[in-house]
C-alpha cells in the first residue's frame, strides 16, 4: 500500500470535534460530556452520538461507552515463520546493498522494515481497518452503520470528514491508534449491546477523509494512514466506481494487497431492478483489469460486496465477513507480507536477471593470455630457445665454422637494416594491450548484471588495472630468462671432447703431410690423408648431430621460460583484477540469494 512519510504530530493542529462536524459549544444539556483519560486507552465521550440521539426522532443509536475499564494486557504481534524469514532476508539484503545502492533506492524497503518492527511491538489481537472512499460515496454512513452508533458526521457539505476518526470494539488498541496519529478527541467506542461479546471484538475501524478531497491535508491523511493500517474497505458508489483517480492512484498500486482489501458498492438502493448486479459485474471487471485478485470460489483475494448503508441492506453480510476476517488475526501479517512483495517487486530490476552471470573459465584464460602477450611471454620463450641453441652451437661446433661466423658478424655492415622499434613504443603497445585486456574481462564479467552491480564490477576492474603495467614490467625482469648461460645436458662434454678429437685429427694429418713434404718423415699419404678426412668430415657431422639433439632440450627450455612468464603475468592479473572482480560477483550472488528469500522463492 502507499506509504507517505508524514509527521504524526501534524494532527495536533486539527480543529476540535465540533469544528469538524459543524457543532458549536462542546457542552451538552445536563453536562453529560465526560472524557475518560487512561494511561492505556483514552476515548471521547461520543458527543455527536448524544447530540444525534437527542435530536433524531425514531432513529436512536446507542451512545458510546463511557465506563472505565482496567488497563488490558497487550499481546504483541507474532510474525509467521515465512514472513519472519522474509523480513530477516530483506534486512540482510538492505545491509549488503548499502555500499552499492543509494539510500533513496533502498528507502522503500527500509520503510517496510521499520513499519514491520513498529507493528510487531503493538497488539496482535487487534485488526486495524480503514474505510476509504471518494466524496459522497457514503463511507461515513457505512462507518456509523457498522459501529451501530452515529460517530462520524454525514451530510451534504463536502468534504464532510476532515480528519480520521477511530472506533475500537475492545481495549488494548491505544498503541495502534496512536501510531495512526489520531488524537484522543477523535477516538470512539460503541456501547455494548448486551448480546454478549461482539463478533467484531478486536476490530479498530478508521473513517478516513475523502481521497479525492480538494483539501491537500485530507489527501495526506489518507495516504499516510493507508500505509499503516492492516486492511482497507474501499467504498464506491454507482456514479464514481470507475473513477480513474481511484483505480490509477490507489487500487492498481495496491493490487498486491488484494487479500486485505474489501471493495463495497454502496447506495445500491438507488439502482433499479438488476442494475445493481450489472454495476457490480462491471466493478469486478475493472478490478480484474487493475490486477486485483478477487476472492471468489474460496480463493484468496479481495471481497466485493454490494450494500446500502442507508437502508441497512447488505450491512449485516459485511459485518459477518469482517467478524470472520478479524477473528482470524492474520490481517497484519498478510498486510506486511504484501508490503514485502511490493518492495521486492520494486527492487527486482536491481537484483534479478534472466541471464547467466559470472566470469567463465574461458574468459579468465583469455585474460591471462592477453597479459602474457602484453609482457611478450611467447617472444621470451623463443628467445630462450634460441639462446640455448646458440650455446649448443658454440660448445659443439667446429672451430673453423665458429671462426667464420664470428668474422661474418664482425664484418656485416649496420646500414640498410630496418630500424627496430624503440623501447618507448614497445612499452606503449604493452600498456594498450593491458588496458584492452582489463576492459574486455570487465565487460564479460558485468554482462547480464543489473546496472549497479555491473558498475561495481567495472570499477573493481578499473581500480585493479592501476599500476598493472608497471607490475608486469617488474615481474618480466624477475621471471624472464635467467642470467648467465642456459643449462647444459649431460652429453655436451662428450660432444665437446669428440669435436676436439676431430680437430686434433685434422692437425695431426696436416702436420704429418707437412713433415713428408719437407722430408722429415717417410712418404706415406694414406694415413695422414685419412686422419684429415676423418677430422674434416667428422667435425661437421658431430656439429649437425648435436644441433639435432639440442632441438628438444632447447624447445623445452624455451617453453619453460614462457610458462614461468605466463604464470607470473596471470598471477599478477589475478591478484589485481580477477580477484576483486570475483569478490564483487560473489557479493552479487549473495544479495541475489537474499533477494530470492525475500520474494519467497521455494515457498
Amino acid at each position: 500500500m502507499t506509504v507517505t512519510d508524514q509527521d504524526p504530530t501534524e494532527h495536533a493542529d486539527e480543529p476540535d470535534d465540533d469544528a469538524h462536524h459543524g457543532g458549536g459549544d462542546r457542552s451538552t444539556a445536563g453536562g453529560e460530556c465526560a472524557t475518560r483519560t487512561d494511561s492505556t486507552e483514552t476515548w471521547d465521550d461520543g458527543l455527536i452520538a448524544r447530540r444525534v440521539a437527542e435530536t433524531a426522532e425514531g432513529d436512536r443509536f446507542p451512545m458510546t461507552d463511557n465506563r472505565s475499564a482496567p488497563s488490558p494486557t497487550v499481546t504483541p504481534l507474532v510474525h509467521e515463520g515465512s514472513l519472519r524469514s522474509r523480513l530477516e532476508a530483506l534486512r540482510e539484503l538492505v545491509g549488503l546493498s548499502r555500499t552499492r545502492l543509494d539510500s533513496r533506492t533502498l528507502s522503500g524497503a527500509g520503510r517496510v522494515l521499520d513499519e514491520a518492527a513498529a507493528r510487531r511491538r503493538l497488539s496482535g489481537q487487534h485488526t486495524v481497518i480503514a474505510i476509504a472512499g471518494a466524496t459522497g460515496s457514503g463511507k461515513s454512513q457505512l462507518f456509523n452503520a457498522l459501529a451501530g452508533v452515529t460517530i462520524s458526521e454525514t451530510g451534504v457539505r463536502r468534504p464532510t470528514t476532515a480528519a480520521p476518526i477511530a472506533c475500537s470494539w475492545s481495549d488494548g488498541a491505544a498503541g495502534l491508534i496512536e501510531r495512526l496519529g489520531i488524537p484522543p478527541r477523535l477516538r470512539r467506542r460503541p456501547l455494548p449491546t448486551g448480546d454478549g461479546e461482539s463478533p467484531l471484538r478486536g476490530l479498530v475501524l478508521v473513517d478516513l477523509p475523502d481521497h479525492d478531497s480538494a483539501a491537500v491535508q485530507h489527501r495526506r491523511h489518507v495516504d499516510r494512514i493507508l500505509g499503516l493500517v492492516d486492511a482497507v474497505i474501499w467504498v464506491v458508489d454507482p456514479e464514481k466506481y470507475a473513477d480513474a483517480v481511484l483505480h490509477e492512484r490507489y487500487l492498481r498500486p495496491m493490487a498486491a494487497h488484494a487479500e486485505v482489501m474489501f471493495v463495497v458498492l454502496n447506495q445500491v438502493d438507488r439502482l433499479p431492478g438488476e442494475a445493481a448486479e450489472q454495476v457490480l459485474d462491471d466493478l469486478r471487471r475493472l478490478l480484474d483489469e487493475d490486477g486485483i485478485a478477487l476472492g471468489e470460489y474460496g480463493e484468496p483475494g479481495t471481497t466485493v460486496l454490494a450494500l446500502s448503508a442507508l437502508t441497512g441492506d447488505g450491512v449485516g453480510e459485511l459485518r459477518e465477513v469482517l467478524g470472520q476476517f478479524v477473528s482470524e488475526r492474520g490481517a497484519a501479517n498478510r498486510r506486511l507480507s504484501a508490503d514485502v512483495d511490493v518492495a521486492a517487486a520494486r527492487l527486482r530490476p536491481l537484483y534479478a536477471t534472466q541471464r547467466r552471470t559470472g566470469l567463465s573459465e574461458q574468459a579468465r584464460e583469455e585474460f591471462s593470455d592477453r597479459l602474457a602477450d602484453a609482457v611478450g611471454a611467447t617472444a621470451a620463450g623463443e628467445a630462450a630457445e634460441r639462446a640455448w641453441l646458440r650455446n649448443a652451437n658454440r660448445a659443439c661446433g667446429t672451430p673453423w665454422l665458429r671462426l667464420w661466423r664470428w668474422y661474418q658478424d664482425r664484418g656485416e655492415p649496420t646500414t640498410g637494416r630496418l630500424p627496430s622499434r624503440t623501447q618507448a613504443d614497445e612499452e606503449a603497445t604493452a600498456r594498450q594491450r593491458v588496458e584492452q585486456a582489463v576492459r574486455t574481462v570487465a565487460d564479460r564479467a558485468s554482462a547480464g548484471l543489473p546496472a549497479p552491480w555491473a558498475q561495481a564490477v567495472r570499477e573493481a576492474a578499473l581500480r585493479g588495472s592501476q599500476g598493472l603495467p608497471e607490475a608486469l614490467d617488474e615481474l618480466t625482469v624477475r621471471a624472464g630468462v635467467p642470467a648467465g648461460r642456459p643449462p647444459r645436458p649431460g652429453w655436451w662434454p662428450v660432444a665437446v671432447l669428440t669435436q676436439a678429437c676431430m680437430t686434433i685429427l685434422q692437425f695431426l694429418g696436416g702436420l704429418w703431410l707437412l713433415g713428408q713434404i719437407i722430408g722429415v718423415m717417410a712418404p706415406n699419404l694414406g694415413v695422414p690423408v685419412l686422419l684429415m678426412v676423418i677430422g674434416i668430415v667428422g667435425g661437421p657431422l658431430i656439429e649437425w648431430s648435436c644441433r639435432m639433439a639440442a632441438r628438444g632440450p632447447a624447445r623445452r627450455y624455451g617453453l619453460e621460460a614462457e610458462r614461468r612468464l605466463r604464470e607470473a603475468a596471470a598471477g599478477c592479473g589475478r591478484a589485481r583484477v580477477l580477484d576483486p572482480v570475483a569478490a564483487e560477483l560473489l557479493r552479487y550472488q549473495e544479495v541475489r540469494e537474499q533477494y530470492g528469500k525475500v520474494v519467497g522463492a521455494g515457498r
